[in-house]
């Protein structure tokens, strides 16, 4: 999970570089919800982790929790893809 965090940051960075500024309405549409996607995983994995350090929650709600958060990082890597051949493609 902190692999996948680190990956995350970075490719948020990336997207704030001035390589990858949106061209057009479409992009800045898909650059609006990237960003608010950065900004949910990001919450979601504090929450994770807040509850990993506090063994707080019962293991199997946090079985769904993890595997629910490793989705949505495949999920957004998959939007950041398809977001950076867009950009590029009017570069």
């Amino acid at each position: 999970m902190e692999r996948n965090n680190n990956i995350i940051q970075r490719l948020s960075k990336k997207l704030n570089s001035y390589t990858c500024e949106p061209n057009n309405s479409s992009c800045f549409e898909k650059l609006y919800e990237l960003r608010r996607g950065f900004k949910v995983f990001t919450a979601q994995q504090n929450q994770i982790m807040s509850l990993i350090k506090q063994k707080r929650a019962s293991s199997k709600k946090l079985k769904e929790d993890i595997k629910l958060h490793l989705d949505r990082f495949k999920q957004l890597e998959k939007e950041i893809a398809a977001y950076l051949l867009d950009a590029n493609q009017y570069s």
